[in-house]
C-alpha cells in the first residue's frame, strides 16, 4: 500500500513539473512566436531538400524561391515557342553524346565545372585525383569522355574558347580521339551549355582579377581559321600583364574584351568577319552579334544563371535527366561584391556594356521561363499519374456497386417462366439504374477532384519571387 502511494506521489509531483514547464514556455514564447519558430525550422529542412522533390502545398518550404529578392512577381516580357521552353533532351551517356560547356569568363563558371565533374550522381563517376586539374570522365564500359570542359578534356581548343571556337574545334577534337573502328560509329549529339551573369558585377569581377595579374593572354580567338591581327585586337597594357589598373583606367580602353564579353563569346563571329571592324559600323555589328548570340543561347540544351544557383541545378538536372549529389549554393559574398560603387559609375559600366545587358534581360526572362515551364509540367505530370491512380481505384469500386443492387427478396411466390423472366428483366433494370446513379455520382466526384486539382495547378504555377 505504501509503495502504491509512493508512486502515486511520485507521478503527481512529475505532472506538476510538467503543468510548470508549459505555463513557463507560454510566458517566455508566446503561442504565435513559438508557430513561427516551428516553421522556420520546418522550412529550413524542406528547403534543403533535393530539386524536383515534390512539395505538400501550394509553395511551402519552396526551396526555388526567389534567390535575387529582386521581383515579388516574375512577368515575361518575351514570347517563346513551346520547343524554346521545352529543352528536355535524350541525352545518352553510354552512346556518342557529348555535353560541351562554354565557360564565360567570371560567370561562376569554375564552381559549376567542379559540380559537373564531381556531383553528379553517375553509373562511372569522374575519377578526380588530388593535385590534378583534369578528371577522367568516361562512359560506363567505354574509354571515351561524354563532358568536354575545362576540368574533364582541358582548353583543348583553347583559353575560354568562345561559341565560334568550339562549334569549330570540338567535333573534329573528338573525332581524333577515337580509334578508326570508332569512328564508324553514329555521329555524336553535341549539348552546348553556358552559365551567365549580371553584366555589371561580371565586368567589376573582371576587373578585379585583372587588377590581380591575371591574363587570358593563351587564349587563341580563332575565327574563320585564322588567329587575329595585333592591329584587329590591339593590347591595352604594356608589359606582362595590367596589374595594379584602376578602375577607371580598366573602363578607358576602348579595346578591352571585358566589354560586352557575353554577347561575344556567344555570338557566330564570322557573321561580322570576325575581329575585323572595318566591315560595318559598331552599332551595326554589335546588333547582329546581339541576335546571334540570342539566337544561339536559344538553341543551347541548356544555360544557367549565377544569380539563380538553384534554379540552375533545377533546370540542369530537369534537361539532362541526372541529378546532382549535393545542392548548389547562393553564394553572395564574391570580391565583386565588396568592391563599393558609386551609382554613376554602374551607370557607365551599364553603357559600356549595353549589349551584355539587353542579352542578359533576354536571358534571364528565357531562364525564369523555361524554370517555370518545367515546374508546370512536373506538376501536371504528378497530377496525372494521381488521376490514373484513382481511375484504377474507381475501376475496383465499380463491380462491388453492381453486386449491391441485386435483391433478393425473403419470401417469393413460386416462378413461373414468365415470372421469372419479368423478374430478371426487372432486377437488370434495377442494377442499370443503380450503376448509373452510382457511376454519376463518382463521375461528379472525379469533376470536382479535376476542377481542384486545376485550381491548385494554377495557383502553384503563379510564381511567387519573394
Amino acid at each position: 500500500m505504501d509503495e502504491k502511494s509512493y508512486y502515486s506521489r511520485l507521478l503527481i509531483a512529475l505532472l506538476m513539473v510538467l503543468c510548470f514547464g508549459v505555463i513557463v514556455l507560454q510566458y517566455v514564447c508566446p503561442t504565435s512566436d513559438c508557430q513561427l519558430l516551428h516553421l522556420a525550422s520546418l522550412s529550413s529542412r524542406l528547403g534543403s531538400r533535393a530539386p524536383g522533390d515534390r512539395m505538400n502545398g501550394a509553395g511551402a518550404g519552396d526551396p526555388y524561391s526567389s534567390e535575387d529578392g529582386a521581383l515579388v512577381r516574375f512577368v515575361p516580357r518575351f514570347n517563346f515557342t513551346t520547343k524554346d521552353l521545352n529543352r528536355a533532351v535524350d541525352f545518352n551517356i553510354k552512346g556518342n553524346d557529348v555535353i560541351v560547356f562554354l565557360h564565360i569568363q567570371k560567370t561562376g563558371g569554375t564552381t559549376f565545372g567542379r559540380h559537373l565533374v564531381r556531383n553528379i550522381q553517375l553509373e562511372r563517376p569522374c575519377e578526380c585525383h588530388a593535385g590534378q586539374k583534369k578528371c577522367t570522365c568516361y562512359r560506363p564500359g567505354k574509354r571515351d569522355t561524354w563532358l568536354f570542359s575545362r576540368f574533364s578534356t582541358g582548353w583543348s581548343c583553347g583559353l575560354h574558347a568562345d561559341w565560334t571556337e568550339l562549334t569549330n574545334c570540338v567535333p573534329s577534337f573528338m573525332s581524333n580521339r577515337e580509334s578508326q573502328e570508332r569512328r564508324r560509329t553514329p555521329s555524336r549529339n553535341y549539348y552546348y551549355i553556358t552559365i551567365l551573369r549580371d553584366p555589371v558585377w561580371r565586368y567589376l569581377s573582371e576587373w578585379r582579377h585583372v587588377q590581380r595579374g591575371a591574363t587570358w593572354k593563351a587564349s587563341k580567338h580563332m575565327c574563320d581559321g585564322r588567329l587575329p591581327t595585333l592591329t584587329e585586337l590591339p593590347s591595352c597594357y604594356n608589359g606582362d600583364d595590367w596589374s595594379g589598373c584602376s578602375l577607371e583606367e580598366f573602363m578607358a580602353c576602348p579595346y578591352n574584351l571585358a566589354n560586352n564579353r557575353q554577347t561575344r563569346m556567344l555570338a557566330d563571329l564570322s557573321l561580322v568577319g570576325c575581329y575585323n571592324l572595318s566591315i560595318m559600323s559598331e552599332n551595326q555589328r554589335w546588333a547582329v552579334l546581339l541576335e546571334s548570340a540570342k539566337r544561339n543561347l536559344r538553341n543551347m540544351a541548356f544555360f544557367g544563371l549565377t544569380e539563380y544557383q538553384r534554379k540552375t541545378q533545377y533546370l540542369f538536372e530537369h534537361t539532362f535527366r541526372l541529378s546532382f549529389i549535393a545542392p548548389f549554393t547562393q553564394l553572395n559574398g564574391t570580391r565583386a561584391a565588396s568592391v563599393e560603387v558609386e551609382p554613376e559609375t554602374q551607370r557607365r559600366i551599364r553603357e559600356l556594356n549595353q549589349w551584355d545587358v539587353e542579352l542578359y534581360e533576354y536571358a534571364r526572362d528565357l531562364f525564369l521561363q523555361r524554370f517555370q515551364y518545367a515546374r508546370q509540367q512536373e506538376r501536371r505530370e504528378a497530377r496525372q499519374r494521381r488521376l490514373q491512380e484513382r481511375r484504377k481505384l474507381r475501376a475496383k469500386v465499380k463491380p462491388w456497386w453492381g453486386v449491391t443492387a441485386v435483391f433478393k427478396p425473403t419470401k417469393e411466390p413460386p416462378m413461373t417462366e414468365q415470372s421469372l423472366v419479368f423478374s430478371e428483366e426487372k432486377q437488370a433494370d434495377v442494377r442499370q439504374t443503380l450503376g448509373s446513379e452510382t457511376d454519376g455520382q463518382i463521375e461528379d466526384n472525379w469533376l470536382e477532384e479535376d476542377e481542384s486539382e486545376t485550381i491548385l495547378d494554377y495557383l502553384e504555377n503563379v510564381e511567387q519571387w519573394r
